[in-house]
């Protein structure tokens, strides 16, 4: 391990591969704990976690490229899930992402200008009964309008 995967990284590595038959299967949390403390999953901490596991680096990388809450790229200081499922989409969340692209010029995919949040569009976050609703760093906010949607991201920045 060298410069992504610090000693103290490294150690809680260790404990979670312990919880596991087999050291591989600690991949998906080591990969969420990777992302909690860099914001993302570089191609170069993908080659160090497979080294760690002795896995090929193909192999990291086809599980990164599978969930789409494992990111590739850099994201904004603050993650925004809006759901657009059926039931939040019935309910007005093309609305919400209508009024956030207007006030903040970010669709899905894209991170607002200065870096405050990246926007993202969720198939389903859960909470079908409480749409349209948006995930903001993992607290629901639900049967939002636009208005408070953009509320709540305007205190983001």
């Amino acid at each position: 391990m060298n410069a992504l995967v610090t000693p103290e990284l490294r150690a809680e590595f260790d404990a979670l591969c312990g919880r596991y038959p087999q050291r591989r299967a600690a991949l998906l949390p080591i990969l969420h704990r990777v992302q909690d403390v860099h914001g993302w999953i570089s191609r170069a901490a993908m080659e160090e976690i497979a080294d760690y596991l002795g896995i090929p680096p193909v192999e990291v990388q086809g599980v990164v490229s599978f969930y789409p809450m494992l990111r590739q790229e850099p994201a904004g200081r603050h993650i925004v899930s809006v759901c657009k499922n059926i039931s939040c989409d019935l309910l007005g969340c093309r609305e919400l992402l209508a009024a956030i692209q207007g006030r903040f010029g970010v669709k899905p995919g894209e991170t607002s200008g200065g870096g405050a949040f990246t926007l993202f569009a969720a198939q389903c976050l859960g909470a079908c009964g409480y749409g349209p609703m948006m995930d903001v760093d993992g607290t629901y906010h639900e049967n939002l309008t636009p208005e408070a949607a953009v509320e709540i991201l305007e205190k983001l920045r």
